[in-house]
């Protein structure tokens, strides 16, 4: 099932259950409220699109997650995740524009799959974090790359606003094991992996972070980003797609001051 955060004209804001080319409107938000519907529906095309979860407390980033991308930024596999938190402030959503900040000479992408967490947890064990779990989504982690290199932490380099955008939709059921994650640059594939290639999976994540921080429901996990990270420029249009999500599509404009 897609669940989708959208607005309509005039700015009213809810949440929906994708069904072809209509949204079935729902009551509240499904996190906390369910899955009754008002009996309402709505064309895909009358609504925008907003980021499908902001989380209330914090984006999780996992570093280093993929073999791959470890060897080709010259940094070894970690022997426990490597953890970084994004703010909520960092959030944006599909067709949100992403301003290239003043204080970067390389901006970069970095296509993820997302967890979207739908119950409080806390020293949660990898055979039990399926159940907090509300779904996935499409992330893309944009990265100082150059700020990340020279700062001694990556607070200024992955956190500032806009470094987060979410979506289209949350996808309630999946194989963990195996959702394909794609980045294309001006409709050029630029990273191609699986989670299957994840060096950890989505439970020890779970179980791992938890074991130090309390999870809310609405936080988001990063899981990670495959070979093929680069830089992009203003003018230029990112597109992270997730197999059963979507496809999350932002374009870069000009340097924010």
């Amino acid at each position: 099932m897609q669940i989708a955060r959208f607005s309509l004209e005039g700015g009213a804001i809810g949440f929906g259950i994708v069904d072809e080319d209509e949204l079935v409107v729902l009551s509240g938000d499904p996190m906390f409220a369910g899955f009754d519907t008002t009996g309402e529906r709505v064309e895909l095309g009358d609504a925008r699109l907003l980021a499908p979860v902001i989380p209330r407390s914090k984006v999780v980033g996992i570093g280093r997650n993929y073999r791959d991308h470890a060897a080709e930024l010259g940094n070894e596999v970690p022997d426990e995740p490597l953890v970084f938190l994004k703010p909520n402030t960092a959030v944006i959503g599909p067709e949100d524009a992403i301003p290239y900040p003043s204080q970067t000479d390389d901006l970069q992408y970095e296509g993820e799959v997302a967890l979207v967490i739908g119950k409080v947890a806390r020293n949660v064990s990898a055979a039990s974090a399926a159940d907090v779990v509300f779904g996935v989504t499409a992330a893309n982690d944009v990265t100082m790359r150059d700020r990340q290199r020279s700062d001694k932490q990556w607070a200024r380099a992955k956190g500032f606003d806009a470094s987060c955008p979410l979506g289209p939709v949350i996808q309630t059921e999946f194989d963990p094991e195996e959702i394909r994650v794609q980045t294309r640059l001006d409709g050029k594939t630029v990273q191609d992996g699986t989670t299957a290639d994840l060096v950890f999976d989505f439970a020890t994540l779970i179980e791992y972070v938890s074991s130090f921080m309390t999870l809310l429901p609405g936080d988001v996990i990063l899981t990670g980003t495959p070979a093929g990270v680069g830089p992009m420029q203003a003018g230029q249009t990112v597109e992270v797609e997730v197999e059963g999500v979507g496809t999350l599509t932002n374009r870069i404009v000009g340097q924010q001051q």
